[in-house]
């Protein structure tokens, strides 16, 4: 399924902003009309559609390491608290 004109405006948006704050914050307000949560939300979803990285590898490929690693650091702090680590 191709990218949407929502899924590019979201991906274009990113690609302008290096790293998160609350310049960043009051932006997504103003210029995309959606909370913080649901930005997030529906950037992750267009990173993953497959088509997200022919539009712009780079920015997509950085976005899924960065989630990937979130992932990771979540569950291994989930498994510290549990006692399941090690």
């Amino acid at each position: 399924m191709p990218l949407s004109d929502r899924d590019r405006a979201l991906l274009d948006f990113e690609a302008r902003w290096n790293g998160h704050g609350a310049a960043k914050e009051e932006a997504i307000t103003r210029e995309l009309d959606l909370t913080v949560p649901r930005y997030y939300q529906l950037l992750q979803r267009a990173v993953d559609q497959p088509d997200a990285a022919a539009y712009d590898a780079l920015l997509v490929h950085r976005l899924r390491r960065l989630h990937d690693a979130n992932v990771r650091a979540r569950a291994a702090r989930g498994a510290v608290r549990t006692g399941a680590a090690g």
